[in-house]
């Protein structure tokens, strides 16, 4: 992958110790939960959306390149939006979930996908009133590793990156570590690792491949297309999906300002309903998504060829996976990447007793207080999503139970 083909990518080095996305993304978030930093930004937001009543509020995307980011561009490039009634602007592209982050609390963009766990930290780390209204996708990431890596076990002694601390890919990570007698530590730039330890740094998705091909680390769990960037390429393999370590997890959701849920209602609704039929269209249309997502796609949302999206969204070689070992679950019958809108509950409760036993950067004392089925209840709001799904021909359009219901299933 070449600057060429990323122009919309800043640099971000991979040391573990450099002050790049690692620290600077923490210190921007975690400076929201001072008040003198975050008023100006709260007051922002809310005079952007009291601008406008009701549907007159345009929609105003922001999004990293990643397939996670599927739905809202999908909506955007099909005009969804507007057969809802709503106006809808270009979608922002943003480097780092902090600067999506900040944007978001400050009103430039109103609908945002965002990593499940870090919706965690934004509503009771940094109190920002937003709500999950739905998820973006299931699956889709994986952890790609060196050609001599084979086992989990080789990672002993490594380096491994994860796109941020907040995140399931850190969570399912430390996870399989743990499953196979490794440690996860966070040791700065040469500082020795022990042959049980693996140490985590956080790298944008966007440097991970070139990473990886310099042997800077000796891996990577993350969203697509990044994985199949790096087998494309030649320089790394899929050692396990995430999917085959966690069925049907949410990676990303969307996250819905709560001024605009109470105040705006049927704009959330309508909004919602555009990201339903968005993710209904791209389970039956994933070669015409990957153009419409790819580099020479009309709206070129992403710097990624249709090879490279191709490979994720119609994975037309999943079998082979399965064949060689790579995929363990066979009688999950997942897909590479799928999608389904609706937030289960239980998903909630598991993520948030997860991300307790999860090593993180940062003040993490805002989750010893979470309940997880208060989480469950209120960080999600799912009366949009609920119609949304009926009004396109109920659950089984999906593939969801009638009643929402399901036991989460994870096994490394």
């Amino acid at each position: 992958m070449t600057n060429a083909t990323r122009p919309d990518y800043q640099h971000i080095c991979a040391s573990s110790d450099c002050c790049g996305l690692t620290r600077r993304d923490m210190l921007r978030l975690s400076a929201l939960t001072a008040a003198g930093v975050a008023t100006p930004l709260l007051a922002a937001g809310d005079a952007r959306a009291q601008a406008f009543k009701g549907d007159d509020q345009p929609v105003k995307i922001g999004y990293l390149p990643i397939t996670d980011a599927t739905p809202l561009l999908v909506a955007h490039g099909r005009k969804l939006f507007e057969a809802e009634g709503l106006k809808s602007e270009a979608p922002r592209l943003f480097r780092s979930w902090a600067q999506i982050v900040e944007a978001f609390v400050a009103g430039q963009v109103n609908v945002v996908h965002l990593l499940s766990p870090a919706a965690l930290w934004v509503r009771y780390g940094s109190k920002f009133p937003a709500k999950i209204v739905a998820w973006n996708h299931v699956n889709g990431s994986a952890l790609t590793v060196a050609p001599n890596i084979n086992t989990v076990a080789d990672l002993g002694g490594q380096t491994v990156a994860v796109p941020f601390w907040y995140s399931i890919h850190n969570i399912l990570l430390q996870q399989l570590l743990r499953a196979n007698k490794l440690e996860a530590v966070t040791r700065p730039r040469g500082n020795a690792i022990a042959a049980n330890e693996v140490n985590l740094v956080v790298l944008a998705p966007a440097e991970m491949v070139s990473a990886l091909a310099t042997r800077s680390i000796a891996g990577y769990i993350v969203a697509d297309p990044f994985n199949a960037s790096a087998e494309i390429a030649g320089v790394g393999k899929v050692l396990r999906f995430s999917g085959d370590l966690w069925k049907n997890h949410a990676c990303c959701i969307t996250f819905l300002a709560e001024r605009d849920l109470t105040d705006k209602p049927e704009w959330a609704q309508r909004v919602t309903n555009a990201l339903v039929k968005a993710q209904l269209y791209t389970r039956s249309n994933q070669i015409d998504t990957a153009r419409l997502l790819s580099n020479a796609g009309e709206g070129r949302y992403t710097p990624h060829p249709l090879q490279t999206l191709t490979k994720v969204l119609a994975a037309s070689d999943y079998a082979s996976y399965e064949a060689s070992g790579v995929v363990r679950h066979k009688d999950w019958a997942q897909r590479r990447i799928d999608f389904q809108p609706y937030p289960f509950p239980s998903y909630t409760e598991e993520l948030v007793r997860a991300i307790r036993e999860t090593k993180v950067e940062g003040d993490t004392r805002f989750l010893a207080a979470l309940d997880p089925k208060f989480v469950a209840g209120d960080l999600v709001d799912d009366r949009f999503v609920r119609k949304a799904i009926q009004a396109v021909g109920g659950p089984q359009v999906f593939g969801l139970p009638a009643d929402f219901k399901r036991r989460e299933v994870i096994a490394t």
